[in-house]
């Protein structure tokens, strides 16, 4: 099975979307009140969690919170199960974690190794979401106050003669595994302004306007890198609402063996051998995040002859 086809962290189609509901408000108003619906609480792009997880309001908590959410957002169904997420992050910390009966709040990419992978995924799905509508309160042409409408999926804008319909942005990136043209087999990595001494990683960079998704790997490699690849080859994507991005990974063939980092974004970059990646992950150091595409892209390279 290619990457394409493996589940990802924080992607797998785990809900059902139910995007026909979003326009029926009478409908979402009765599910946000029903006795086996499923509200999580957020705040500050934070989960809110106890000691069993990320806290799953009842439905007496979950009408007392609503009162000071920022927003509620229609998540979909899981089975017969409505899923909604509050946003708390106009609270302090304290009042937020006490109001959902929680203990703290937490990253949630700190919990995707303890979650199974659909509560993963819902969590980050909630985050990205409500992070949108913290970002999206006003009209990006007039002006005028937007407001929630579509389950929490769009917001309008108020302004007269305007009435501008706003949606979610997703910001699309490219992250590549660079093999070397000739034998022994390479490939290359980098790392990155702010990065400890010896971490090195993929090389990604953010889609432009007006370019391809094998456009930008070219570009991406060529600036950062100073490397030309050819064969651009898509290898699966990635959900990262962190807070709206998407991953798209991709393997490339470099067409020399010259590297030139830009000494902004790469301090230095160079060709690793399957025997070194794999002496690095003896010695307990990672391949990139453990939840990201990048991890899946050097651990299926590792595994080629």
């Amino acid at each position: 099975m290619d990457t394409a086809e493996r589940v990802l962290a924080y992607g797998g189609d785990w809900l059902d979307r139910a995007a026909a509901l979003r326009t029926d408000p009478a409908r979402l108003s009765a599910l946000l009140c029903g006795s086996s619906t499923v509200v999580l609480a957020l705040w500050r792009d934070r989960c809110l969690v106890d000691a069993d997880g990320p806290v799953r309001l009842t439905a007496e908590r979950a009408s007392l919170v609503r009162s000071a959410a920022g927003e509620t957002v229609f998540l979909g169904l899981d089975g017969a199960v409505a899923m909604f997420a509050v946003d708390l992050s106009a609270l302090s910390e304290r009042a937020a974690v006490e109001m959902a009966g929680a203990a703290r709040s937490v990253d949630v990419r700190a919990l995707v190794g303890q979650l199974e992978p659909g509560a993963a995924a819902v969590q980050a799905y909630a985050r990205g979401l409500l992070h949108w509508h913290r970002q999206q309160r006003y009209c990006g042409a007039c002006g005028a106050p937007a407001e929630a409408a579509g389950g929490g999926h769009m917001r309008t804008c108020t302004g007269a003669g305007c009435g501008r319909l706003l949606f979610p942005r997703i910001e699309p990136a490219i992250i590549v595994l660079v093999e070397a043209p000739g034998p022994p087999g390479r490939c290359l990595l980098a790392r990155h302004a702010g990065a400890a001494e010896d971490a090195f990683s993929t090389l990604a960079g953010f889609v432009e306007v007006g370019e391809s998704l094998e456009d930008a790997v070219r570009r991406e490699m060529a600036e950062e890198a100073g490397v030309a690849v050819t064969d651009v080859t898509y290898q699966g994507s990635q959900a990262w609402p962190f807070p709206a991005g998407l991953m798209v990974g991709f393997r490339a063939t470099a067409t020399s063996d010259e590297v030139r980092v830009d000494g902004e974004e790469l301090l230095e970059a160079r060709w690793f051998t399957r025997a070194e990646l794999r002496d690095r992950v003896a010695s307990g150091r990672t391949l990139g995040r453990v939840d990201a595409i990048d991890h899946r892209l050097l651990e299926d390279w590792l595994t080629e002859v």
